[in-house]
């Protein structure tokens, strides 16, 4: 079968044959891959230097898809870190890390939007206590996770969602998707009384962020949560020790380990159906599998690049 191919992780994916799937398990299948989101989760698995990583290639990277079952029935599937991923005419999955989804989705939409609205899904469902009513601040809100979560935390009853970037053309895009008001970096004092922080950016500017923020809270001793998700500017943020002994500030992070495997399979159902039902803002882009090597290129694309063999 074709496939993307990762045989140096210091050179993109190939696109060339790779040895058919074979299920072992009794409750895995072999799929056919219908459509297969590009997230930066994808590129740190294919460039070795996600966490979860063993460094063990040849690998086909994925870690999620829309696949159809032998039965004919679409689903969108999860996957663990695997040499075999979703990006390949078929691959395996297990049964009960996936969701049978409605007959007629877009594929190509679906497969945009799970992944990134996953992240906050999970962070504000099984990290933290969440509650109607609280105030969220979003960093790193002009990306497509950051879009999705301002979507994901209104739907949750944020009664008031701050979406911060750097981009300030995509941050004048941000209140028509829910944002009650978009900040630059250098504004983050003036999100000094949010309860929750969902965190894509770490790095330097997270650092900055916290320093600003603790130190113009009108009441310290209120909780604030602050939820680290991605990393894009840096894998390590150097915070002042002030900021956590001067203020009622947690950290805590989200993500493979921290939420175990069937936390994320129990919240699949009810955010593949928020998706299917077109509850979020999505922007795609279908990517031919064999043009893997150019859509690995385009860095800057404003849409989720979704590759469909």
């Amino acid at each position: 079968m074709k496939a993307a191919i990762v045989t140096d992780f210091s050179q993109p994916p190939r696109y060339g044959e790779y040895p058919d799937p074979v299920a072992r398990g009794k409750d895995e299948l072999v799929v056919d891959v219908l459509a297969a989101g590009l997230s930066p989760r994808v590129r740190s698995q294919a460039d070795g230097s996600h966490y979860t990583s063993n460094g063990e290639l040849p690998l086909v990277p994925g870690i999620d898809a829309v696949v159809r079952d032998p039965k004919g029935k679409l689903r969108y599937a999860l996957l663990d870190d695997t040499v075999l991923g979703t990006m390949a005419e078929r691959t395996v999955i297990e049964q009960d890390r996936s969701v049978v989804l409605p007959g007629k989705v877009d594929p190509v939409a679906i497969a945009a939007a799970m992944n990134p609205a996953m992240s906050s899904w999970v962070a504000l469902r099984r990290r933290v206590d969440f509650k109607r009513g609280q105030r969220v601040l979003i960093l790193g809100a002009t990306g497509s996770a950051g879009r999705m979560a301002i979507q994901v935390a209104k739907r949750f009853g944020a009664a008031q969602v701050l979406a911060a970037g750097r981009d300030a053309a995509r941050l004048a895009e941000l209140p028509a998707l829910g944002a009650d008001r978009a900040l630059t970096f250098a504004e983050l004092a003036e999100a000094a009384d949010v309860d929750v922080v969902i965190d894509y950016v770490w790095g330097e500017p997270t650092a900055a962020a916290m320093v600003a923020i603790v130190t113009a809270r009108a009441d310290r001793s209120k909780p604030l949560t602050w939820i680290e998700i991605g990393s894009v500017a840096g894998p390590t943020a150097a915070i002042p020790s002030a900021a956590l002994r001067s203020s009622r500030l947690q950290i805590v992070g989200s993500g493979i380990g921290s939420v175990p495997g069937h936390d994320f399979a129990k919240e699949l159902p009810k955010l593949a159906e928020a998706v299917s039902a077109g509850a979020f803002d999505v922007h795609a882009k279908a990517v031919p599998l064999a043009q893997v090597a150019t859509a690995w290129a385009d860095r800057g694309a404003r849409d989720r690049v979704v590759l469909v063999p």
